[in-house]
């Protein structure tokens, strides 16, 4: 049997393994961000808000949208979590980066989230949907809000030197395709442009935006490539023969668009020296999801939990709906947005690069450290 003093050397020890466990809990819960903020560009994928109260079929604030999330339904196109809420836990935010909507007062020195549902880098794309903020219209939305960081931390200099530390995520281009070049009865891009010229027009538009967002004050950006839009259970239903071959035109005309993105990121990072971007490859992510879903933990992958049918239209979840019960299983949650699941994975892959494809030069966390 133990001495009294061995018990009382092993309780000392079971308190100071408790406190020391303690400590690191405190600080890890407590530890500032990676970066002191994070702002948003985009579209569904990661619109959390901005589409509520403005005059849009492009909205998900209400059920069964949120069914997953702990707020409910937010105007976030998913059952739970986006990329880019997940990416804001990986840096460390204590909270989601709020909508612009819905900021305000010293909330935007954390970062904004300017994401619109069927907004485009072109101003006309999506248009069939109603009221949405383009990318110029984002841009601008920035400008107001890098006007109210200049008034709250005093001056000019000090504005830019806290913008210049924080991550900044844009992601547009699948409604250029989706809901203009490859919507003929509402647009005729695909009458004008060959697919290659349609990209370049497209990535002028984006690359002077980017730009602006530069004379603004970014200086570590993120620029996400195009999923692929026809594997998504919209794209199948209305165009796959056989339900579950990915539409070849379309993922050839977005594998296109991301080539010229990546070859734009070069570009700026040499003429922007004093600011960064990296490629984020979510198109060779969902490629990996897609050869090996069960790896994943996914059973199935062209069709999502609500929504999904020939004659759905432009709606995806229907109000009230009741979704599938194995979320976790769907990469879609609707006809074209991922699950929470899916969200997580290309999240995760962003910030931290699983595969040496998945970002370029490097991901969000070592851009993050810069």
């Amino acid at each position: 049997m133990a001495s009294d003093e061995q018990k009382r050397w092993l309780l000392l020890h079971v308190i100071a393994t408790i406190l020391a466990l303690n400590m690191i809990l405190f600080y890890e819960v407590n530890a500032d961000p990676q970066v002191p903020c994070y702002f948003i560009f985009g579209d569904s994928l990661v619109d959390n808000g901005n589409n509520n109260r403005i005059a849009s079929l492009a909205r998900a604030n209400y059920p069964p949208y949120g069914v997953d999330f702990p707020d409910g339904p937010t105007g976030r196109f998913s059952n739970g979590k986006t990329v880019v809420d997940t990416v804001a836990e990986l840096l460390g935010f204590d909270d989601y980066i709020p909508a612009y909507a819905n900021v305000g007062g010293s909330e935007v020195l954390n970062g904004v989230n300017y994401a619109s549902a069927a907004a485009g880098i072109r101003d006309e794309t999506g248009q069939q949907l109603g009221a949405r903020i383009s990318f110029g219209g984002q841009v601008n939305n920035y400008k107001n809000t890098v006007s109210q960081v200049v008034d709250i931390l005093g001056d000019e200099d000090s504005a830019a030197n806290h913008l210049r530390q924080c991550i900044y995520s844009i992601g547009l281009g699948s409604n250029d395709y989706l809901n203009n070049y490859f919507m003929p009865n509402y647009y005729q891009t695909s009458s004008q442009y060959t697919p290659q010229e349609y990209a370049s027009v497209l990535i002028e538009q984006y690359s002077g935006l980017i730009r602006d967002l530069y004379g603004y004050g970014a200086r570590k950006l993120v620029l996400n490539g195009v999923g692929q839009i026809g594997c998504s259970p919209n794209a199948l239903a209305q165009n796959s023969q056989d339900g579950t071959t990915c539409v070849q035109k379309i993922n050839s005309a977005n594998q296109i668009f991301n080539n010229m993105l990546r070859s734009l990121v070069d570009s700026l990072n040499r003429d922007l020296p004093d600011a960064k971007f990296i490629y984020i490859n979510n198109y060779g992510i969902f490629q990996d999801i897609i050869d090996s879903p069960q790896s994943y933990g996914f059973t199935v992958t062209n069709a999502g939990c609500c929504g999904v049918g020939k004659n759905n239209g432009q709606i995806t979840c229907l109000p009230g709906q009741t979704p599938c019960p194995n979320r976790d299983e769907h990469l879609f949650w609707d006809a074209f947005h991922p699950s929470e699941a899916g969200n997580v994975i290309v999240g995760r892959r962003s910030y931290s690069a699983e595969s040496p494809s998945d970002a370029y030069p490097m991901d969000i966390r070592q851009l993050a450290q810069l």
